[in-house]
């Protein structure tokens, strides 16, 4: 998807969460574990990882729903809270800094094609992997995967992360 495909909305089934997603995203996950397809109830989770800045609330808010993870860190998920629909997530590492948007909330959810498919040893054995993005049994080494610019973005972010990960700590 081009620079130039920017801005696009998505939002939730009743279109009570609407959102706009200003600039592509750093990267694209097609998650395989064993929760993203519990929380899911598919096959996989396709989450696109923005700045939380970048991703503007147009109409609704969302409700923010603690769940577990495999981790153990757990997540908040964004929820419609009339349909129930997540639209994106806050992982425990970077928090509400980023969200992980749910590319099938997307108006057209086809602009955004996986980067890398993550945790495939847990995949569904008769789910087929592409050849083209790369695929790994558990995570990756961020270095080897992102594009420079991804990286740079997301290094512009470590003040506010390390931010939150101090005020989580304090208030422990």
């Amino acid at each position: 998807m081009s620079a130039m495909s920017y801005p696009v909305e998505g939002g939730c089934d009743c279109r009570h969460i609407r959102y706009r997603l200003t600039s592509a995203p750093m990267i694209v996950h097609c998650c395989h574990c064993r929760w993203c397809q519990r929380e899911t109830g598919a096959s996989f989770a396709l989450n696109a990882l923005y700045e939380s800045d970048r991703v503007l609330l147009l109409g609704g808010e969302p409700t923010l729903v603690n769940t577990p993870s495999e981790s153990g860190a757990g997540q908040q998920m964004a929820r419609c809270p009339q349909c129930q629909v997540a639209v994106w997530s806050h992982y425990a590492g970077s928090g509400p800094v980023t969200r992980f948007v749910r590319v099938g909330t997307l108006d057209t959810p086809d602009l955004l094609a996986p980067d890398v498919h993550i945790f495939t040893g847990s995949k569904q054995p008769w789910v087929v992997l592409p050849s083209g993005p790369p695929a790994f049994d558990q995570y990756y080494a961020r270095n080897d995967v992102w594009s420079p610019e991804a990286l740079a973005r997301w290094a512009a972010l470590q003040p506010q992360i390390q931010a939150y990960r101090a005020s989580r700590t304090s208030s422990s």
